[in-house]
């Protein structure tokens, strides 16, 4: 018979109160995000309101921005906050750019030029409605006539027509229905007629060949040199495979950084970014007078109170840590400054974290979405962190600083003779570095650099 027993365990799980949770979702956000939660807290709130010493009080706080030595200069580095428009006559700076003209308005401005009876301007318009931002019309010509209703109907020929007629304007390969038809309308940019000729051929023929950079399977299918099957193809690479992309507005992700370098009296040292650290303050009057008439009918205005506590302590606490992380990181990778990605060191969360006096997870979260404006350019803070890789002498050395001499061997590299993976993996050998040819492979491929068969150049 079995016997049923009753057991009780008793566990300790680590749980955060609601707050918290809230505090650690407002660390991982971007500062652009962060800012916004605090413009909406300061519509909302009667108990908050901007303040114009924000940022120099962060700045100030605990010395947790001290000099860094360093041997780079930075001329030309300005002292003035980044993401600031200027006032140029009365206007933003913004309202002096130039607007940017679409690729259709380009194309119809074009077309009004032409002789067209209004039904023959009308199918070339809606050829030029059906174009996607490259350029091309990648919509069956059938459905862009049925998009044009039209008596008589519509028919192909008059559609084959005015495909031709916009193939016929500038940009050269516009109105494209594939890559190869888009490059074979701009062949008469090619001035050299055997050239013009030989590309021809090699976009009927050779396309594989082509994008494999294979010269000399391209050379014997056409039946002429190497040297001139790879200046015809060279040729062809110039052509714009994208000539919409010329026209419109640029599609720019823009990067405001939350903590700026500088050298300061010879030395390195980091500091908040003004536009980025929301400028707020607990209103010291209302809540004067809301402690000297506190009543149990307020309570919505002491969880007011209360928040508005909350957010400025938070505002606070984030930018203080993100200061200190970033000056932790610029304590240990400032020789970046001076000599580039080759003197980067390996860094381990850990290590910041015990310098801050804060957990790993925080740093992590620290790292996340920010970013720092060096004279060297700009770097979200977790591209300062990296494992390290043994060398022979016994040290360690980051796979940015192993990056950055691949990019100086291939930037020395003979063009008719580029390095192999193996060849770059025993040169790195022979400096003291142990990689193997699978990593120096990945690392290529992060640089977007192609392989060695594909770099190769044939020379005349």
């Amino acid at each position: 018979m079995h016997s049923l027993s009753l057991q009780i365990s008793s566990t300790i799980q680590p749980t955060l109160s609601p707050r918290l949770q809230r505090a650690v979702r407002l660390l991982q956000m971007s500062s652009m995000d962060f800012s916004q939660v605090v413009r909406d807290a300061l519509d909302n709130n009667p108990f908050l309101e901007p303040d114009e010493n924000a940022v120099a009080d962060l700045q100030s706080a605990d010395d947790v921005s001290p000099a860094v030595d360093g041997s780079a200069e930075s001329p030309g580095w300005g002292a003035e906050p980044i993401a600031r428009a200027r006032m140029v006559d009365g206007e933003g700076v913004f309202d002096t750019l130039a607007a940017h003209t679409s690729l259709a308005d380009h194309l119809l401005g074009q077309l009004n030029l032409l002789p067209l009876s209004e039904r023959d301007w009308t199918l070339a318009a809606a050829v030029i409605e059906s174009l996607d931002d490259d350029g091309y019309l990648r919509t069956p010509l059938q459905e862009v006539g049925a998009l044009v209703p039209m008596e008589p109907p519509v028919e192909p020929e008059e559609l084959g027509v005015a495909l031709r007629r916009v193939q016929s304007l500038e940009p050269a390969g516009v109105a494209a229905r594939d890559v190869i038809e888009c490059l074979r309308l701009q062949l008469p940019a090619i001035d050299c007629g055997r050239k013009r000729e030989l590309a021809t051929r090699i976009l009927r023929d050779c396309v594989q060949c082509l994008a494999s950079r294979d010269m000399q399977s391209v050379a014997r299918r056409l039946g002429v040199t190497v040297a001139e099957a790879d200046a015809a193809c060279a040729a062809i690479r110039h052509l714009d495979p994208r000539p919409g992309w010329r026209f419109g507005s640029p599609s720019v992700q823009y990067v405001t950084p939350d903590v700026i370098v500088r050298k300061v009296r010879g030395q390195w040292t980091a500091m908040l970014n003004e536009a980025v650290v929301p400028r707020v303050r607990l209103n010291r009057s209302y809540a004067e007078m809301f402690r000297r008439h506190r009543s149990a009918e307020h309570t919505e205005l002491g969880a007011h109170l209360q928040e508005a506590r909350w957010t400025v302590r938070n505002v606070e606490q984030r930018f203080s840590t993100i200061l200190a992380v970033a000056q932790a990181i610029l304590k240990r990778q400032h020789r970046f400054l001076a000599y580039g990605a080759m003197a980067m060191k390996p860094l381990a969360l850990r290590e910041i974290a015990q310098e801050v006096g804060v957990h790993e997870s925080t740093v992590s979260r620290v790292t996340n979405n920010k970013f720092m404006a060096t004279p060297v350019g700009v770097y979200e803070l977790k591209y300062f962190f990296s494992r390290g890789l043994a060398t022979a002498s016994g040290g360690e050395c980051s796979p940015t600083a192993i990056r950055g001499l691949m990019q100086e061997m291939f930037a020395a590299e003979s063009r008719a003779n580029p390095l192999s993976d193996v060849e770059i993996a025993r040169q790195l050998a022979f400096q003291g570095l142990k990689v193997a040819r699978r990593t120096v492979t990945k690392y290529r491929q992060q640089m977007k650099i192609e392989p060695a068969e594909r770099r190769r150049a044939v020379s005349a």
